[in-house]
């Protein structure tokens, strides 16, 4: 099983020809709200993906609360973790540009309430062969999640966004960390990717940085090294093609593929979401996946 400890969200998009800059107004051609947060995004890829898949996090006692519970629930997500809190859920408002950029404000709402793992939290993490990690839950609770894996030697992937200081005592229960390019540069103060890697294999025993159109580059302390390229698409829009990734992962690592395949899997994975918009309703299934592949 994999579990997934991490942010529920509602997003709000907003579709515009172009982003608007500082104190500037355009008018968007489209709107629609959609399901997600990282956490809630890498549960849900990693379950089309062909993974048992649990949700351990919190949403508001309001409609999109409802609503995140049932897509959750409707992608094969194993949702009794996902606790429910007074007040309202968490949303991102994200805009969302014709080349298919996009920009993020998060509002955490009842992911930050969530202060620590609770019991049956803990029992879930124990029983896991992975968890996934991201940073819009409080920082205290994403350490004593990782804190908690490792005491039952599970594998831990963090997704380091949005980028901040990570703490030694999460690093120190991290197995693998997978920031994109920009996340690297800001954690290691390298700004080129190769550079990046080095410098983030002297804090974790593994790393994968993902860079967009032009890949992912993978390391480990052992001295095993990959870089494999993105499938070549049109992207239309990718705000969840990092938590894709991580989720396919996930469930290609646990499956036991050997890190060149679980790569080419989790990045076809991603090309695929981005061809599709939204979240939770760009990911792929399985069958979509290996068909990519073959």
């Amino acid at each position: 099983m994999i579990s997934v400890f991490g942010s529920a969200n509602m997003d709000l998009v907003a579709y515009v020809s172009q982003a608007p800059r500082r104190g500037e107004t355009v008018t968007g051609h489209r709107f629609r709200t959609v399901p997600g947060g990282k956490g809630a995004n890498q549960a849900i890829a990693a379950a089309r993906a062909g993974g048992e898949v649990a949700f351990l996090g919190a949403v508001g006692d309001d409609g999109f609360g409802a609503e995140m519970r049932v897509t959750l629930a409707d992608a094969g997500v194993d949702v009794r973790g996902l606790r429910q809190v007074p007040g309202p859920s968490g949303i991102a408002h994200i805009v969302v540009d014709d080349s298919g950029g996009n920009s993020i404000i998060v509002v955490p709402g009842a992911n930050g309430t969530v202060t620590g793992p609770s019991g049956s939290d803990l029992a879930a993490i124990a029983s896991s062969q992975a968890l996934l990690l991201q940073l819009e839950l409080p920082m205290e609770a994403v350490a004593g999640a990782a804190q908690a894996a490792r005491v039952s030697a599970v594998h831990v992937y963090l997704t380091p966004a949005p980028a901040q200081p990570l703490p030694a005592e999460l690093l120190e229960a991290v197995t693998t960390i997978v920031p994109n390019e920009h996340e690297a540069a800001a954690i290691t103060g390298v700004s080129t990717p190769d550079g990046a890697l080095d410098a983030l294999l002297e804090l974790v025993p593994e790393a994968v940085i993902t860079l967009g159109s032009e890949g992912a580059l993978y390391g480990a302390r052992s001295g095993e090294r990959h870089r494999v390229p993105a499938v070549k698409v049109n992207a239309v829009d990718t705000t969840a093609a990092g938590d894709t990734f991580v989720g396919a992962l996930a469930v290609a690592r646990s499956e036991g593929m050997a890190v060149p395949r679980a790569l080419e899997f989790a990045s076809a994975a991603a090309a695929l979401s981005v061809q599709r918009e939204g979240a939770s309703t760009s990911m792929p299934s399985r069958r979509d996946i290996e068909d990519t592949l073959t």
